[in-house]
């Protein structure tokens, strides 16, 4: 089985804050793996570590077996390419419609001319279920089609691995579950490895091949979702209660 991603013994602190404490897992080539943890446990952090947007205190970052810990700026710009981020809030441009926040990648970092731009964006929102919305702005759509757009403009430049933090934050629990089956087809359809970070225990019911459990900064259980129902740490049979 091919690793997708490595992470090994990461550190990360803020001053005195201490973020995340030697924490390790692999994801392996076309698998989704959710990150759960109460709020302010380090998961938006570890997002940020595998993009590049933070640099971990020590530990190692393999990327399709690249460290991305020690790549100049134009190598890690090159890895960047080859994966996809879902922020929490979307991040659209307000200023862009829904077609031009899609197009926005293809136009920076893809040699396709305009029409094939155009056709390559209407595919995309196709397949978000967004194609009547094309020419609305961010404002004018909900907070679940933003999402719906953002994974759209994540998808791209057809990424490998796809980073999504807290992908049904806000959303009620119908749109939630409309996002957490588009997350479901990324992996069917595409292939798609991903990293979901939330506290959306019935998200990651629905569409987690692997959990791991973050805690102070630590992985306390990893596995399963069946494999943590039958965990007897505390933390962990707390954790799944108070969001059951």
């Amino acid at each position: 089985m091919t690793t997708a991603i490595q992470a090994s013994d990461l550190h990360k602190a803020f001053g005195e804050q201490v973020v995340l404490k030697s924490v390790s897992f692999s994801v392996a080539k076309g698998e989704t793996l959710v990150v759960l943890g109460r709020s302010g446990t380090g998961k938006s952090v570890l997002l940020r570590l595998l993009i590049g947007l933070e640099v971990p205190d020590s530990g190692s970052i393999r990327i399709q077996d690249k460290e991305i810990t020690t790549l100049r700026n134009e190598e890690l710009s090159a890895t960047r390419k080859k994966v996809g981020y879902l922020f929490q809030q979307g991040a659209l441009y307000d200023s862009l419609t829904v077609a031009e926040n899609v197009a926005f990648p293809l136009e920076r970092h893809s040699k396709l001319n305009r029409a094939e731009i155009k056709a390559k964006v209407e595919e995309l929102l196709s397949a978000v279920g967004l194609e009547d919305h094309a020419r609305k702005l961010p404002s004018d759509i909900s907070g679940g089609m933003q999402k719906r757009v953002a994974l759209a403009r994540a998808l791209a430049l057809d990424p490998d691995i796809l980073l999504f933090d807290e992908p049904t934050a806000g959303l009620d629990p119908i749109t939630a579950g409309e996002i957490g089956l588009l997350i479901l087809e990324q992996r069917q359809q595409r292939g798609i490895t991903s990293v979901v970070v939330t506290h959306d225990i019935h998200g990651a019911r629905a569409f987690a091949d692997r959990v791991a459990l973050l805690n102070e900064g630590e992985i306390v259980a990893e596995g399963t979702m069946a494999d943590l129902d039958k965990n007897d740490n505390q933390f962990v049979a707390e954790f799944l209660k108070g969001s059951s």
